[in-house]
């Protein structure tokens, strides 16, 4: 079974950076990809950004330029390094694993990120 665990949420300036990170344990399976969503309060989870196993990314127009998306398959672990937050980037920041080609998804249980001054 597929777990995925997050960290390095927290409370930041607006103009400041923090590293998400999520870490996979169980079968990592190919092809797949693996990446981050975010959820406001009283709005619907969306994209942020997402990595594919053969370094393909996507990412959301609201954060391009901000934060980079990465991956160490060997630790089956992503990263989201996101700089010059902003306070609408304030979420619960969620990742997600799109496993094998079946497609099964997984996700995190979230961190909470503010952008507060």
């Amino acid at each position: 079974q597929v777990q995925l665990v997050e960290s390095g949420g927290g409370l930041v300036q607006p103009g400041g950076s923090l590293r998400l990170s999520c870490a996979a344990s169980g079968s990592i399976l190919s092809p797949n990809t693996m990446g981050w969503y975010r959820q406001a309060p009283e709005k619907q989870r969306e994209l942020v950004a997402l990595m594919t196993n053969t370094d393909s990314t996507n990412y959301s127009d609201s954060v391009k330029g901000r934060f980079t998306i990465s991956r160490d398959n060997a630790k089956k672990t992503v990263y989201l390094q996101m700089n010059s937050l902003k306070p609408e980037d304030t979420a619960v920041y969620y990742c997600k694993l799109v496993n094998g080609i079946y497609r099964y998804d997984y996700w995190g249980q979230g961190t909470q990120v503010t952008v507060s001054s």
